[in-house]
C-alpha cells in the first residue's frame, strides 16, 4: 500500500520548475515547486558544485511532506544552484539569481537557508536589495492573503524571531555566546522525539546511551539537549574523527564540546581519528542514534551492528539519512523501519519548519519558552497520531508516511 502511495507522489511532475543560467559565470539555477497546495510552496536555497534538477525536485517533494507535519498547509518546494560555494564570486551569484526568481519570492514562494547559504548574511539581506520584504513574502502572500497591517506585522515577528538570541539558559549552551533560535531549534527537536516516543511507550529517554554523528548546528545541539534530559551520550562521530566514552559523557562535557566547536567541526584534544572510530562506533552498546551529519551516508551495515548492540530508536537530524537511492522509503530504510523504531526525518527535523510556520499563523508569544515548546508540541502530535494508527514500536515511518501522503495525494 505505502509502496503504491510514495511511487504515485514521486513519479507526479512538479508544477513549476525554474531554471536559470548565471550570464556571468557558469553557475546554473532551479526552483523546483512540486505544487501550490494551499495557495504558496516553500524550501530552502541550496548551493554545491554538482548538483543537479532532480536534487531539488527531490527536497522539493521532501519539504511537501514535512509541511504535513510542521504546517503551514502549502506545497514542497526547492532552490538549488550548482555552482561552487568557496569561490569569491559567490555574493553576485546569489544577487543575481534572487533578482531572477524575486517575482515568485513576492507572490506564491517563500525561501530561506540551505547547505552553503545562510539566511541571515545572505537570504534576508539579498532578497531585500531585489525589492523582497522577506524571503516567505510569498508563502503570506500566496496562503495567508493578509491584509496589509497584518503582513507587516507577522514579517517583523518572522524576521524578529528567527534571528531571535536565546536567552533562557535551559535551551542554550551559552547566554553570554549568543546561540539563536536558528541555530539550536533542528537539534532541539531530533532529542525531543526521543524522548516523547519513549514517554509515548511507557519508557524514558532518561539513562539512556546516545550516538551522534555528525557534530554541526544539528548534532551538537541534539547531543546538548540529549545530555539536559538524562541520556547519556556515548559516542559522537564527525567528519574527521570522534569520541567515545562508554559511561556517557557529563552535561557539562557535552556543554564544553558544544562550545569548543569551530563552525560545524568537532574539536577536541583527545579526538579518535575516522578511520578507527569508523570501525568502533557502530558496535558500541547504544538504545538511541542520532544521524544528523549529511544526507544518504548511513549503510546497511552500519545499521546491523548498532541493531545487534542494542539499538532501540533512531531519530533523524539528517534528511533521508540512509545510504538509499530512492527519494523517500528505500531499501536500507524500509529494512530499519521493520527492525525498530525509526522517525522519520519530517517529524524529527521539522524545528526550523515549525518555527517559520509558528511566526507566520498569528500573533505569537516571542519567550525561548513559548517557541521550543510549540516545536515540541507539534513533534509529539505528530507522534501520537502515528501511534493512534500503529500501536507498535516498529513500521513508524512507514505509518507516518502513510499519513503525510494520505495529505496530498
Amino acid at each position: 500500500m505505502i509502496k503504491e502511495l510514495l511511487q504515485k507522489y514521486e513519479n507526479k511532475s512538479p508544477e513549476i520548475v525554474f531554471h536559470w543560467n548565471d550570464p556571468e559565470t557558469e553557475a546554473e539555477g532551479w526552483t523546483v515547486i512540486n505544487s501550490l497546495r494551499g495557495g504558496a510552496a516553500g524550501g530552502g536555497t541550496r548551493m554545491r558544485k554538482g548538483l543537479d534538477q532532480n536534487e531539488v525536485l527531490s527536497l522539493a517533494k521532501t519539504m511537501e511532506v514535512k509541511f504535513t507535519v510542521s504546517g503551514p498547509a502549502i506545497g514542497g518546494a526547492k532552490s538549488g544552484i550548482n555552482f561552487d560555494p568557496q569561490d569569491p564570486r559567490k555574493t553576485g551569484v546569489l544577487e543575481r539569481w534572487y533578482a531572477a526568481v524575486s517575482p515568485l519570492l513576492k507572490s506564491y514562494y517563500g525561501t530561506g537557508g540551505d547547505l552553503n547559504v545562510d539566511e541571515i548574511h545572505e537570504v534576508i539581506p539579498i532578497t531585500e536589495q531585489s525589492g523582497v520584504w522577506h524571503p516567505q513574502e510569498g508563502v503570506f502572500e500566496g496562503h495567508f492573503k493578509p491584509t496589509i497591517a497584518d503582513k507587516i506585522n507577522r514579517i517583523g515577528q518572522l524576521r524578529h524571531g528567527v534571528i531571535k538570541v536565546i536567552e533562557n539558559s535551559k535551551y542554550s549552551p551559552s547566554v553570554s555566546e549568543k546561540y539563536t533560535i536558528a541555530d539550536m531549534i533542528t537539534g532541539y527537536g531530533v532529542a525531543t522525539a526521543a524522548q516523547h516516543f519513549y514517554d509515548i511507550h511507557d519508557d524514558s529517554i532518561k539513562g539512556k546511551r546516545v550516538v551522534v554523528q555528525g557534530f554541526g548546528n544539528v548534532g551538537a545541539a541534539a547531543a546538548f539537549y540529549f545530555a539536559q534530559m538524562g541520556a547519556k551520550v556515548v559516542g559522537i562521530i564527525d567528519r574527521d574523527g570522534g569520541l567515545l566514552n562508554e559511561l556517557g559523557f557529563s552535561y557539562k562535557e557535552i556543554t564544553d564540546l558544544y562550545l569548543a566547536k569551530n563552525g560545524n567541526t568537532l574539536v577536541t584534544d583527545n579526538i579518535i581519528p575516522f578511520e578507527e572510530i569508523n570501525k568502533a562506533i557502530w558496535s558500541v552498546n547504544a538504545e538511541v542514534f542520532a544521524p544528523c551529519a549529511a544526507s544518504r551516508l548511513v549503510t546497511q551495515d552500519q545499521i546491523d551492528q548498532m541493531i545487534s548492540s542494542g539499538l532501540e530508536v533512531i531519530t533523524c537530524g539528517a534528511n533521508v539519512p540512509f545510504a538509499d537511492k530512492e527519494i523517500f522509503f528505500g531499501s536500507i530504510m524500509e529494512h530499519t523501519d521493520q527492525k525498530i523504531s525509526l522517525i522519520p526525518d519530517f517529524i524529527s527535523n521539522c524545528g526550523m519548519a515549525r518555527v517559520f510556520a509558528y511566526f507566520m499563523e498569528r500573533k505569537v508569544q516571542m519567550t525561548d519558552e513559548d517557541i521550543f515548546n510549540d516545536t515540541s508540541t507539534i513533534i509529539r502530535k505528530a507522534l501520537i497520531e502515528v501511534n493512534k494508527v500503529n500501536p507498535t514500536k516498529t513500521g513508524i515511518s512507514e505509518t507516518a508516511f502513510e499519513i503525510a501522503l494520505r495529505q496530498l495525494i
